[in-house]
């Protein structure tokens, strides 16, 4: 390296609220934990098993999830159970949907753009063929 931080898309740019979401999931291992919990809630020996990080590990990665919102835990005896926090996927989601929705509308005008210059084509064509 040349001594400089590296220099990322995000810098100077605005936060927005699902960024620590986006983040999170950035990671294929939290991915992997997020889908583990997709059965039900676990404690974290269950979450580890067969991961290739250990329990401290998957315990940080649990952290992260947990302060992005997409993971809620309790307390069971001396251990905590981790789910997923559905108020958090819900919010992901109306995010994503976001995009659809306007993609959706885009596609829309477009259709009704060219369904307007179709039937103007067929108007001028008949005009034409009156003999006019």
């Amino acid at each position: 390296m040349n001594g400089k931080p590296p220099r990322t898309v995000r810098q100077g740019a605005p936060s927005s609220p699902h960024d620590a979401v986006l983040d999170a999931l950035g990671d294929p291992t939290r991915r992997a934990i997020l889908e583990r919990l997709r059965d039900g809630p676990k404690p974290v020996v269950e979450i580890a098993k067969g991961l290739a990080v250990g329990r401290p590990a998957v315990s940080q990665h649990l952290k992260v999830l947990k302060r992005a919102g997409l993971v809620a835990d309790r307390p069971q005896g001396t251990r905590r159970i981790y789910g997923i926090d559905a108020a958090g996927l819900a919010s992901l989601r109306e995010y994503v949907q976001s995009f659809w929705s306007a993609a959706l509308t885009r596609y829309a005008r477009a259709a009704e753009r060219a369904h307007e210059a179709h039937e103007a084509g067929a108007a001028d064509a008949e005009g034409a063929g009156d003999g006019g």
